[in-house]
């Protein structure tokens, strides 16, 4: 539910803070107070279009911060909120969005940035906002079908679960196919080029560790005659006359008489002798090395031009050469399915008319079960509809064929309702009445209320145009879906405030040369003068605040007979 909502430099407003509890909670006040400016601040933060004209004259941006609690740990929004990297603690989503004069927002969600698409989606999980005139779900005919398999869920899920997983199937082969059936020039086209690029590639032979092994080569070439120069003085340091292997000579001489009248000389001997055959030996290989060393710069040219290839080759295919070893298996794959496009085609083609036929048969199962959860439904809606005396008025669900499968499967699903006898059925967005489209949207709601996750529920101003018992049975209907979410309610009508657990007045004041809206939690006797004014509306008497206490009382009744 909606537990805070905070609004800075919006409209009228100058900055306000309301706490909401469960239930339902009545908005009223007189007409230009400022009741319908805080619905409209609560649907920017589900992701309403913005304007900088929301702006309070003189202020540079609006502020508007919304607290939700959900107690269902197993919400749909918990689930988008990870998909989108927002971390969430203890059931609770802050919603807060800046609209800055140049009518930019900046929105956030648990105080990560997002952007106004994420909100609107995290938005409409958690708020439901329902006014007499706008477009809103139910009056979605896109949207219907989905009404419907949340009310018959239980018994529809498991079908519609197994068709969406064969239209994922049958969506992705189409793909295959579509990119299969591209025009002969551009497949003539890409095989050209897939074969030049193999071609060019498996003309040059680099293997991964190449440019390694050619790196060092070149570094070897450019420093041959360093490189010689030092080994030739190594050389002659160990094998020059009287050089180190002479003076290690004579030292290997020296210890072995030394060993053989002191037998504990013998260790130092023997090691001595181990290092002048070492460096013996090594003497011997460095010159073998130096009579093979020849300086060739036709070689070096070589490292250097294929060095240059290799920085070309990177450039078109890839970063290193093991990239473009995969760029070339990539594009080998690619050419061997064009070059076989016509087998593959056939094969496929095969396989999508038999998946066709199998989304067929799924598709009419899932219309099975939802034509037998719309009788279902359209009972449930004409009894909803005779409590809020309609009982002449129809209310059916309508299947039409579409002759293509989508993700909901191959039919659009609408709502039609007929109003009085002898009208025919119409869908529900073409109802004119105003009192009537909100005895019809209070009859889906009350239905729909129950199967949705939605946790607050806004209606501004749906009792408009109705009066006497229809306006108590209106009532008694926003009273009931509280039973299921909080709902907030703007209301002119009496008997719905009477109904409400917490009564809000929004009064409109004028403080100096600015007007600010300020709101009031109303209890006992407030509760009744302000439901005396709107009966009356005029000067209160003794007689209006009886009757409003007798309202009062009969509301606490009827409460009592819903819960």
């Amino acid at each position: 539910m909606l537990r805070e909502l905070t609004i800075k430099n919006f409209a009228i407003i100058s900055e306000l803070s309301i706490s909401f509890e469960s239930g339902l909670t009545v908005l009223t006040g007189e007409t230009g107070a400022g009741k319908s400016i805080i619905i409209d601040a609560v649907q920017l933060l589900a992701g309403g279009r913005g304007s900088s004209e929301f702006i309070r004259h003189g202020e540079k941006k609006a502020e508007l911060e919304g607290m939700f609690i959900l107690e269902n740990p197993n919400h749909a929004v918990f689930r988008k909120l990870e998909d989108n990297g927002i971390q969430h603690e203890e059931g609770t989503v802050i919603l807060r969005r800046d609209i800055s004069q140049s009518g930019k927002s900046t929105c956030r969600i648990n105080g990560k940035l997002v952007t106004i698409a994420i909100l609107r989606e995290i938005g409409s999980s958690i708020i439901d906002i329902h006014g007499q005139h706008e477009t809103q779900e139910l009056m979605d005919e896109q949207r219907h079908v989905l009404l419907l398999d949340q009310f018959g869920w239980d018994s529809i899920a498991p079908a519609k679960e197994s068709y969406g997983k064969l239209y994922d199937r049958y969506v992705k082969l189409r793909r295959r196919l579509g990119e299969y059936e591209e025009s002969e020039q551009q497949i003539a086209h890409k095989i050209d080029l897939y074969r030049f690029q193999i071609g060019e590639i498996d003309d040059t032979g680099f293997y991964e560790e190449e440019e390694e092994e050619l790196t060092e080569e070149r570094l070897r070439l450019k420093n041959f005659h360093t490189i010689y120069e030092r080994l030739a003085s190594a050389y002659e340091a160990i094998q020059g006359e009287s050089k180190g292997l002479d003076w290690t000579g004579t030292a290997m001489s020296d210890l072995e008489h030394a060993a053989s009248v002191d037998p504990s000389v013998g260790e130092h001997s023997t090691a001595v002798s181990d290092a002048f055959y070492t460096l013996q030996d090594a003497a011997f290989s460095l010159k073998a090395f130096l009579d093979e060393m020849e300086f060739d710069p036709d070689r070096l040219d070589e490292v250097e031009r294929r060095l240059a290839l290799l920085q070309s080759m990177k450039r078109k295919y890839g970063a290193t050469i093991a990239e473009m070893l995969a760029y070339r298996e990539r594009i080998g794959a690619e050419l061997e399915k064009l070059e076989n496009r016509d087998e593959r085609l056939q094969q496929d083609r095969g396989e999508l008319d038999a998946m066709e036929e199998d989304l067929r048969v799924e598709a009419e199962e899932l219309a099975i079960l939802r034509q037998r959860a719309a009788e279902e439904l359209a009972s449930a809606i004409r009894r909803q509809l005779t409590e809020l005396y309609m009982e002449k008025a129809e209310f059916s669900v309508a299947f039409n064929p579409r002759g293509r499968f989508d993700r909901e499967g191959a039919e659009d699903v609408t709502f039609l309702i007929s109003a009085n006898v002898g009208e025919p059925l119409k869908p529900l967005a073409k109802v004119a009445s105003g009192g009537e489209l909100s005895r019809i949207m209070l009859a889906l709601k009350s239905i729909f209320s129950k199967h949705q996750e939605v946790t607050s529920i806004i209606f501004d101003e749906v009792d408009t145009g109705v009066s006497g018992r229809v306006a108590q049975a209106i009532a008694e209907k926003i009273a009931a879906i509280s039973m299921h979410s909080q709902v907030l309610c703007i209301s002119h009508l009496p008997q719905v405030a009477a109904m409400a657990d917490h009564h809000l007045l929004i009064r409109k004041e004028v403080s100096g040369d600015r007007t600010t809206t300020s709101v009031q939690e109303l209890e006992g006797t407030g509760r009744t003068e302000e439901l005396s004014r709107m009966m009356t509306g005029a000067e209160m008497t003794e007689l209006t605040k009886q009757h409003a206490d007798e309202l009062l009382r009969m509301a606490a009744d009827r409460k009592r007979k819903l819960a």
